[in-house]
């Protein structure tokens, strides 16, 4: 198979694999990671065979959705060999995902490719903007999350074991990921995008404490 045949035939096998998901992480998710990082790829002029490859994987082996809680990408390297993809782009590409992942407000980033920061710049921009605050309530319900939950405040996590076993409220999420990410982009264009997607989220949880204590019925 040609790269064209094989980002096909796996953008086929994602959208099976995830059809039925609702925590947020379904194929469409993943359709606008892969084509949000096709469009920053184009900008930044990286590898569009590994951007496009990782995009689509990055959540096959997501810690979040397995029992173990590891991020080894076992799922996505079979694929990658079952394809017949060369070594060199499949360690890239599982590089990439076992990477991707924000793992607490103190722990640093281990992505070291520019092909790696464009599909997490691409990842993040879905979890922030108007789609994350969908997609972090879907989730919060999906763990059966409280939505918000006064006496329990958000906590910085300063590891990724200590993040992985929060099981805080959903407004809490927010200030202990989502609002941290504008900072954290990778990439120019990232940047540039983020900036209208965090203010989004800044006014809707203004709005949701104003409902919350009735100040908007005054």
């Amino acid at each position: 198979m040609n790269q064209t045949d094989i980002i096909q035939k796996t953008a086929d096998y994602i959208k099976q694999e995830f059809s039925d998901d609702s925590s947020g992480h379904d194929w469409w998710h993943i359709y606008r990671v892969w084509k949000n990082a096709l469009a920053i790829c184009q900008h930044e002029k990286a590898d569009e065979y590994i951007v496009q490859l990782a995009a689509l994987l990055h959540d096959l082996d997501d810690w979040k959705f397995n029992e173990s809680g590891d991020e080894t990408p076992l799922r996505a390297r079979a694929w990658l060999d079952s394809c017949g993809v060369d070594i060199p782009t499949a360690d890239a590409v599982c590089t990439i995902i076992k990477h991707i992942s924000y793992k607490g407000a103190g722990v640093a980033n281990k992505m070291d490719s520019l092909e790696g920061f464009i599909v997490q710049d691409a990842d993040r921009l879905d979890a922030i903007g108007a789609i994350g605050i969908g997609r972090a309530f879907a989730y919060g319900g999906y763990k059966n999350r409280m939505m918000y939950d006064p006496d329990s405040p958000p906590h910085m996590h300063a590891s990724f074991e200590e993040y992985k076993h929060s099981k805080s409220a959903t407004i809490n999420h927010f200030y202990e990921k989502l609002l941290l990410l504008k900072d954290r982009m990778n990439t120019p264009t990232a940047k540039r995008i983020a900036e209208q997607r965090h203010e989004v989220m800044v006014k809707f949880l203004d709005q949701f404490m104003q409902e919350w204590e009735g100040r908007d019925i005054e």
